[in-house]
């Protein structure tokens, strides 16, 4: 049985792409820390999922520590590596941008030298939009990447940069994949899309930088988690690919009009100033992930939210507890 090893595998999207895989039967070694970023409450609610597998391994270390993960590359025959682990949040960035590198950086150099020694050739990491600013839209992977304006863009770049060293020096076959605001159930808390619905359900004031105005390439996480396994079944060389809704992006007054036609009450709306490390827009051109992956969404805007939306409420008594940030 093929042995996949995800990192970040009770985050948002590493748990849904591991149960994806678990449901066709490889077996996955899954790495997380469970940091407190946001609260690990939902992250046990997906690790709870993914443990009801036999072919589920979990090991709660970090990337970031090599000493621990050598063992797992030594007593595992493992096939290939989808790094999906990351210090995620632009804003948080900015207050705490060691530990940033100290994940996106040194973290994925430790598990692409890992690799080397073990004979490894197949490596996705996930990657932003973050990363994309005075470029034209929609944002094309062959757009300049090279005026990051947070730390979390920058970490992200340069762990881009390494898996490019990595590929050109030891032949490893790497994918970077950069996705554009991912959500649906059990999603993060700190995203605009479940912090939305729980404002609104609640009836408590909800917070929106700027005028909402600005606008995103919302993408459905079924459809990341899939261009994601794509992304690890094709030899690329090296390839950055773009997943996202490869539609006109929509605006946060626009997400939340429909949210609230969906729970059918009014939003109560505490506006804040738009943060200087946040993109106005986000928009991906997704015509290589199309050629290379042939993969392209498949839920649109309306179906997502009205299942994130269902998810919510069928778990709204434990996720009331919840900071939504």
């Amino acid at each position: 049985m093929e042995k996949t090893l995800i990192t970040g595998v009770a985050g948002f999207i590493g748990s849904r792409t591991a149960e994806i895989l678990l449901e066709s039967g490889h077996h996955i070694i899954g790495i997380d820390n469970l940091n407190d970023y946001y609260d690990p409450t939902l992250k046990k609610h997906r690790l709870d999922i993914l443990k009801k597998f036999e072919n589920f391994d979990f090991f709660p270390i970090d990337i970031e520590n090599y000493k621990e993960l050598k063992p797992i590359f030594e007593n595992n025959k493992i096939n290939k590596v989808l790094n999906l682990a990351a210090r995620a949040g632009v804003r948080y960035s900015l207050e705490n941008p060691f530990i940033y590198a100290q994940t996106n950086f040194l973290g994925s150099l430790n598990l692409l030298d890992l690799m080397r020694l073990h004979g490894i050739s197949k490596y996705v990491m996930a990657s932003t939009s973050s990363i994309y600013t005075d470029s034209e839209m929609p944002f094309s992977e062959n757009s300049s990447v090279n005026k990051p304006i947070s730390p979390y863009a920058a970490t992200k770049k340069a762990a881009e940069l390494m898996g490019y060293t990595y590929h050109h020096q030891f032949d490893l076959d790497v994918t970077i994949v950069r996705y554009f605001t991912v959500y649906g159930p059990a999603g993060r808390p700190d995203m605009s899309v479940l912090r939305f619905i729980k404002s609104i359900k609640e009836g408590k004031p909800l917070v929106l930088y700027g005028d909402g105005t600005q606008s995103r390439d919302f993408t459905y996480i079924d459809d990341i988690a899939k261009g994601t396994i794509k992304a690890s079944e094709k030899k690329t060389g090296y390839e950055i690919i773009n997943l996202g809704g490869g539609n006109n992006p929509i605006s946060m007054n626009e997400i939340i009009s429909k949210i609230e036609n969906l729970i059918e009450k009014r939003a109560i709306i505490r506006r804040e100033a738009f943060h200087s490390a946040d993109v106005l827009t986000t928009y991906a051109d997704i015509t290589k992930a199309k050629r290379v992956l042939d993969w392209e969404p498949k839920i649109n805007i309306n179906d997502g939210l009205s299942k994130t939306v269902e998810w919510y409420l069928r778990h709204e008594k434990w996720l009331s507890k919840i900071d939504f940030y």
